[in-house]
């Protein structure tokens, strides 16, 4: 075994391997694609938030600000840190624009960083493996050949998570793909599930989760699920990123592990005969 790959244990529960239904996340949990998105919305939310600082504001405290809503609402749709900008905006007098104005922005300033990416998965030029959470496919594979039924909830665009699943191959596994849209209060991953618990008639104990973030890991918790925290280091692919394992540990997450490259003794977990 990987001396770097352990199950950590935070809620121990008799019940497993009932699954029917498992929901993943995206960017983080599947995806490495977007590795580093943080660094651009937050750049990018500083340099908006600097035009309209306060007396006695400094860079530090600006980014202190950004740093704390961007961070409190990863896992729901880009459009809910940009509302908050819009908030933070309006208290230091200032007149934002339109919150979807700023969604858009950051959506260009994020591709043109991954689009080489793009282009060389579609150009053959890289392998999805190597933008993909380690083990994902074995993973997605064997879940599916023990009968699951797999769904991918994104707080990031459907158009974007359409695209960039089917870049990677890992479309196939999934019975639905739901992603952020216009109409965002229409959609969020505790509508996805809760409207997959109550078509299937299902009990928490069927239902399992697989996040990186805190709301994805809250949500399937609260409909009475098993929670999976990935705490993946997108950058090295190996261990465990700590800061994501802190969160996760306060999310109420069930178990962690830093990615699926023990498939098979995860399985053995999830699954125990």
């Amino acid at each position: 075994m990987n001396e770097d790959w352990k199950i950590e244990v935070l809620n121990e529960k008799e019940r497993r391997g009932d699954f029917h239904f498992a929901v993943f996340d995206f960017d983080g949990t599947v995806s490495l694609i977007r590795r580093g998105w943080q660094g651009v919305m937050k750049g990018y939310f500083v340099e908006e938030l600097s035009l309209f600082a306060g007396p006695g504001e400094t860079a530090a405290s600006i980014k202190e600000c950004v740093d704390d809503f961007v961070d409190l609402n990863t896992g729901k749709q880009t459009i809910y840190q940009c509302i908050v900008l819009c908030d933070e905006i309006e208290k230091r007098g200032g007149r934002p624009g339109d919150p979807i104005d700023y969604k858009q922005e950051y959506n260009r300033r994020l591709l043109d960083k991954i689009d080489y990416r793009l282009d060389g998965l579609r150009k053959g030029e890289m392998s999805g493996g190597d933008w993909v959470v380690p083990g994902s496919y074995e993973l997605l594979g064997a879940l599916r050949g023990r009968g699951l039924e797999l769904y991918l909830a994104s707080g990031t665009d459907e158009q974007y998570v359409l695209d960039e699943s089917r870049l990677l191959g890992v479309d196939g596994f999934f019975s639905g793909i739901y992603g952020a849209r216009d109409d965002y209060k229409n959609f969020s991953k505790k509508i996805v599930i809760q409207r997959l618990v109550s078509e299937n008639s299902l009990s928490g104990p069927e239902l399992l989760g697989f996040g990186d973030g805190y709301v994805e890991i809250e949500n399937i918790r609260d409909a009475g699920g098993f929670t999976v925290g990935v705490a993946s280091d997108e950058v090295n692919r190996r261990g465990m990123d700590e800061w994501k394992r802190r969160r996760l540990r306060q999310a109420g997450a069930d178990i962690l592990i830093p990615d699926y490259s023990e498939t098979e003794t995860l399985l053995n977990y999830l699954f125990p005969a």
